[in-house]
């Protein structure tokens, strides 16, 4: 797909704003990938499975929106910023193995060629086959670097008992 790879990785790797690191595991780790004029490219083998994890490296909520081959994973249907996501706390880590098909079965995300691929069985075409698309978006108004601070010094110095009244009662 490309003639040169400026960088290799393995794991997590971490987004150029540091908001996240997401990576691709397969079945025995993290798989491995490279980057190339600004897209990151990860092999995997035929008809393996693999999970896509997404850790929020914030002090704040983040909503993730994730989509495999242009596809929204948690409804099925075509990607789009404007849909839904995850939303994953401060320091927490997102593993999703598939596309949801209901509150408690996904369909497992699995390396495959474009004709046996989900969105080309499923009916949506195979113009994104192979693309992972993620959208990150930070509660409005809150600065995901600060709000943390703030927010653990306040409990921090917080009494965790209510002061006794000041008067007795008659």
């Amino acid at each position: 797909m490309t003639s040169s790879y400026d960088q290799k990785g393995k794991g997590l790797e971490e987004t150029p704003n540091g908001m996240i690191a997401w990576g691709v595991k397969g079945n025995w780790g993290y798989l491995n990938n490279s980057l190339s004029n600004g897209k990151r490219f990860v092999v995997g083998n035929k008809n393996s499975n693999y999970t896509l994890v997404v850790k929020n490296l914030t002090q704040s909520r983040l909503e993730i929106v994730l989509s495999v081959d242009g596809i929204d994973v948690l409804d099925g249907k075509p990607a789009s910023t404007r849909k839904r996501g995850y939303i994953v706390q401060p320091g927490k880590t997102l593993n999703v193995k598939g596309f949801r098909k209901s509150t408690d079965a996904v369909a497992a995300f699995k390396f495959a060629s474009v004709n046996s691929s989900y969105s080309n069985l499923s009916g949506k075409g195979t113009r994104n086959v192979g693309v992972i698309g993620l959208a990150v978006f930070t509660e409005k108004g809150i600065d995901p670097w600060k709000y943390g601070a703030i927010e653990k010094k306040k409990r921090a110095n917080a009494r965790p008992f209510a002061e006794a009244p000041q008067l007795r009662a008659r």
